[in-house]
């Protein structure tokens, strides 16, 4: 059979259950959006939670492809960025319709051998469809397996990969990124995604080859928005553009600084130590007003 992308339509919640449950696991002190009010930006990824049924799960975690994604046959699954456009306010508890199609496959060889670029976007509306809220572009890129290892890390002494409080730890020129595997795995329950890579160590390094569990994307780049709301609590994000460029594993050291020189964009970066980029996000700021109910 052969392949076409489709659009794909549903009525959904912006639960605030799983709202809370960002909020109890960023842990930043910045108030928790409550029943009517405005989401945070970015904080639809777990508000709009869609769980594969066990039937399509393939042997990464995640639905087998040839259904909504095209059927490309590389192992390695990456979150590489994307575009957001917030026209209007998503607000907890309120209906939306989600809209969602493949727009391009790209094909192409890389220095680390094949990979495919799929783009997605995704267009939210009110639940009349009268308003369009927000309209979004992802980027996903596959990659060729990576060699077979022939050695396999040892596991970390359980009291190094103990619980490490919360992501973000303030310092004098921003926050330190901390991760653990128990948060790895509570992002992974918050937005629905049964990727191995998160939670499976054996998997992640024996099969894939990893040196280690891999932090989430998506939460790597909340983890930029939750800074940049800490760092500019009076300002409203309107559109913003997110890259990640490298993995971070479980546990290793990364900085998020905030660059606060301009009162109408916002650049955030997630960075080793040695300053080797990790992920990024430019944002376009508006000035919050009254109307509108945001914690």
């Amino acid at each position: 059979m052969t392949w076409r992308p489709r659009r794909v339509a549903s009525v959904e919640t912006l639960d605030a259950g799983p709202v809370a449950t960002l909020g109890a696991l960023l842990d930043s002190g910045a108030p928790v959006p409550a029943a009517g009010d405005v989401l945070p930006p970015l904080w639809h990824w777990v508000a709009l939670p869609r769980w594969p049924v066990s039937s399509v799960v393939g042997v990464d975690g995640h639905p087998r492809r040839g259904d909504f994604l095209p059927p490309i046959d590389l192992p390695r699954r990456m979150f590489a960025g994307g575009e957001v456009t917030f026209h209007g306010d998503l607000r907890v508890g309120t209906e939306v319709v989600r809209e969602s199609e493949v727009v391009s496959v790209e094909e192409k060889e890389g220095r680390s051998g094949r990979l495919a670029i799929v783009t997605v976007h995704t267009r939210l509306f009110d639940a009349d469809r009268d308003d369009l809220l927000v309209e979004e572009r992802q980027d996903l890129i596959y990659r060729d397996a990576a060699p077979a290892p022939t050695s396999f890390p040892d596991p970390e002494p359980a009291s190094a990969i103990a619980p490490a409080g919360p992501p973000l730890v303030a310092e004098d020129d921003g926050w330190r990124f901390v991760t653990d595997p128990t948060l790895l795995m509570r992002f992974s329950a918050a937005t629905a995604n049964p990727h191995r890579i998160h939670y499976d160590w054996p998997y992640a390094t024996r099969v894939e080859g990893y040196p280690g569990l891999v932090v989430q994307g998506p939460l790597s780049t909340l983890v930029l928005a939750e800074a940049l709301r800490l760092a500019h609590p009076d300002r409203v994000v309107r559109r913003l553009r997110h890259r990640n460029t490298a993995p971070l594993f479980c546990g290793d050291p990364a900085q998020v600084l905030v660059d606060r020189s301009t009162p109408d964009t916002a650049d955030v970066a997630l960075r080793r130590p040695d300053g080797t980029a990790l992920a990024g996000l430019t944002a376009e700021l508006t000035t919050l007003t009254s109307e509108r109910h945001q914690p």
